[in-house]
């Protein structure tokens, strides 16, 4: 199923094998409380036009059915706020608290939500364990192998295996006349666990909702994912989120489902600031920032608080500030990938030249195949970076 934010919804023949009817709608409801930003009213409502074109339920299950087997399985609950009657905005701190009605979803379905996107986006991944990223070296590390080797001079006394070893004695020595000595050690191999910390910079200006074209939620579900690939796969790792538009602030990963498109210009350079001051706290030797946009820079923070903006072309000013940014944040050796999701020749112009700046990536695409590439690329941003 696809969204258009003008057009509707527009759906495929899909035929979901075994499937309960709770199951059937749940998937259709997990994709519009994405789309909606985690509002279950806006969210229902779209479902019950849905089931009116599409007929997705009958009088053995009903619409009024699945909101009771949501909040029975803990997906959402009904809030009773008497000082605030119409609902709210949650407290903070509150995970699971009023979003905008009566009802909202739980901290249960936003990590299915975010469990869901990897899904969707990156396939299904085989989970492993921590420090699955290895660099080619072996010897005195904190990874373990399972391989084996002869015992040299330097090696840790942690590192020697007392099993296999005594095994070696026994073999080359007997039961009778045991001793042990160094030629009988061995040492299991270890190998060194790199980490990675990224901040996943994403776009909130309008610009990302203009033209009858979705883009936000295409970038929501691209770092939920991304979240949910580096809490499992890589725990290791860390990954912050920040938005930007007048300004720029970060985000919890529990937030995600609720981002929403502002009411404002892209000020790329605070984007850029926050997202350095956040790497140079972080003490991994690997740092990186994906920056997800469309649009152009078209604003920047005064030293006074005021804004300068100008939506008019690349306005010089603002641009020079953000090739500035580009090569501080070369300076930090911190690479920056940008994923511009708008072909506008002059923005492409842009960006080329901000990327040289920094010495990093730039990847001209379209909302199709986004996740695909950041994944990719973080991949691979590991691996070289770990070589090195």
């Amino acid at each position: 199923m696809a969204m258009n934010t003008r057009k509707g919804f527009r759906f495929t023949t899909y035929e979901a094998p075994d499937q309960t009817p709770f199951e059937k709608l749940f998937e259709i409801f997990q994709e519009l409380i994405t789309h909606t930003s985690g509002d279950v009213e806006e969210a229902l409502d779209w479902l019950r036009e849905l089931d009116k074109e599409y007929e997705l339920t009958d009088d053995n299950y009903t619409i009024d059915d699945f909101i009771e087997d949501l909040k029975a399985k803990g997906y959402i609950r009904e809030e009773f706020d008497t000082d605030n009657p119409e609902g709210g905005q949650a407290e903070e701190g509150d995970e699971e608290g009023a979003r905008g009605g009566n009802l909202s979803i739980t901290a249960k379905l936003e990590r299915m939500l975010r469990q869901r996107a990897l899904d969707q986006i990156f396939g299904k991944l085989k989970r492993s364990g921590a420090g699955n990223h290895r660099t080619g070296k072996s010897g005195r590390g904190d990874e373990h192998t399972g391989e084996f080797r002869e015992y040299r001079f330097g090696d840790a006394l942690e590192h020697i295996s007392m099993t296999e070893s005594l095994k070696n004695a026994q073999v080359n020595h007997g039961l009778d006349s045991f001793s042990l000595n160094e030629d009988d050690l061995v040492v299991e191999d270890t190998q060194h666990k790199a980490q990675m910390s990224t901040v996943l910079m994403i776009d909130i200006s309008h610009s990302m909702i203009l033209y009858g074209e979705d883009r936000i939620t295409p970038a929501k579900k691209v770092a939920m994912a991304l979240a949910e690939l580096i809490t499992t796969r890589y725990p290791k790792d860390t990954l912050d989120i920040l938005v930007f538009g007048n300004d720029a602030w970060p985000i919890p990963i529990k937030d995600l489902p609720y981002l929403k498109v502002g009411p404002y210009h892209t000020n790329t350079v605070a984007g850029l600031q926050l997202a350095m001051d956040m790497l140079r706290r972080k003490r991994n030797t690997n740092k990186q920032i994906f920056m997800i946009t469309d649009g152009k820079p078209s604003c920047l923070r005064l030293p006074n608080g005021d804004y300068y903006k100008n939506s008019v072309g690349l306005d010089e000013y603002i641009v020079e500030k953000c090739y500035a940014m580009a090569q501080q944040a070369r300076k930090l050796h911190i690479p920056i990938t940008t994923f511009m999701i708008a072909q506008d020749p002059y923005l492409m112009q842009f960006v080329r030249e901000f990327t040289q700046a920094n010495k990093g990536k730039a990847f001209y695409t379209g909302l199709k195949g986004l996740g695909e590439m950041i994944f990719e690329d973080y991949e691979q941003n590991r691996k070289r970076r770990i070589k090195g």
